[in-house]
């Protein structure tokens, strides 16, 4: 038996030759990646609870009429970045300043999440700038937020708000399913190329039907400020059938995608990925239809707004998963 740094000797041609072996080691790996461990799913995982959790609050915050219980933006009243409580004041400079507390928690789980990522993964680029991503959503939120204050409630303003967070509940999605990956860059296809291009079709048209589903709320009675309502100026009716109509398209095309994955898929759980599209989506379109029907009560629009952010959830992960390795 040779130990390592030990010296052999054999001969050669009647000479005699000295060979000294060397250790060998495995790769280096990142220090934070042992302090991190198990709890590196579980960041992103909040992460993306808290996403979707900020588009809930801040639905309370518009249903309630609380949009502008803090008056002005970074502090929440002049001279005070906390609520100034008196005898006369309501909830609504709570529930904004609520909204606003957990905007920190996100910047805190974003900068975690960064962490876990480049450490964890330190050549996955492309996961990497994801995370970035989301870091810098975060930060941009928080700006937008501000300037929505500013203008009064400006509906176009809430509405980019709100699809802003659409967007970073897809990047946090991105983060949550590239740590099931081992490898870095883009892999094989799972299903056939027309499958992975409708899929991303079916995306875009879901991207539309979110579109007017903000014109809608920015059109109703939810605007956000009990005591001076800020409205698009659209006709709530004409906005709602116009989304009523793409979401029957959109509908269609996520029972087309259904059927093109189905029959070339590849794994078990593209399939499964993409009935859960199917269940999301025909959950959020009865809740459409009764809050319409039924004159749009808070809950059932608070309940509405959760879905579409289950459905940007859903639909995220169904065009990952027409790749082995996405990210």
């Amino acid at each position: 038996m040779v130990h390592p740094g030990s010296v052999r000797h054999r001969t050669l041609g009647g000479h005699t030759l000295s060979h000294v072996s060397t250790p060998t080691s495995a790769p280096p790996q990142p220090a934070s990646t042992h302090i991190l461990g198990r709890w590196v799913r579980p960041i992103l995982v909040a992460n993306l609870v808290a996403e979707v959790g900020i588009v809930v609050t801040g639905g309370i915050v518009r249903l309630t009429g609380s949009g502008l219980g803090c008056s002005t933006w970074p502090e929440c009243q002049p001279g005070s970045f906390t609520p100034v409580r008196t005898s006369a004041s309501e909830y609504h400079d709570l529930v904004e300043f609520g909204n606003r507390t957990l905007t920190g928690v996100l910047a805190v789980l974003a900068v975690l999440s960064v962490w876990a990522v480049v450490s964890t993964w330190p050549e996955r680029r492309r996961l990497h700038l994801v995370a970035y991503g989301v870091l810098l959503g975060v930060v941009a939120q928080a700006v937008v937020g501000g300037i929505t204050v500013r203008t009064g409630l400006n509906p176009w303003t809430v509405m980019f708000h709100f699809l802003v967070s659409m967007v970073l509940i897809g990047l946090s999605t991105t983060l949550v399913r590239g740590a099931q990956d081992d490898e870095s860059g883009p892999g094989e296809l799972t299903v056939h190329p027309l499958a992975h291009r409708l899929s991303w079709a079916t995306a875009g048209v879901g991207l539309v039907v979110l579109a007017l589903g903000v014109v809608v709320t920015g059109s109703g009675p939810h605007s956000g400020d009990a005591d001076t309502p800020a409205r698009t100026g659209f006709e709530p009716r004409f906005v709602s059938w116009m989304h009523a109509d793409a979401v029957m398209l959109f509908v269609g095309l996520v029972i087309a995608t259904i059927v093109a994955v189905r029959l070339t898929s590849t794994t078990a759980r593209t399939k499964r990925v993409w009935d859960v599209v199917l269940y999301v989506t025909v959950a959020q379109g009865f809740v459409g239809y009764a809050q319409y029907f039924a004159g749009l009560p808070e809950l059932l629009v608070l309940l509405h707004m959760l879905g579409a952010s289950l459905l940007v959830v859903a639909l995220t992960r169904g065009i990952l998963e027409t790749r082995r390795l996405p990210v």
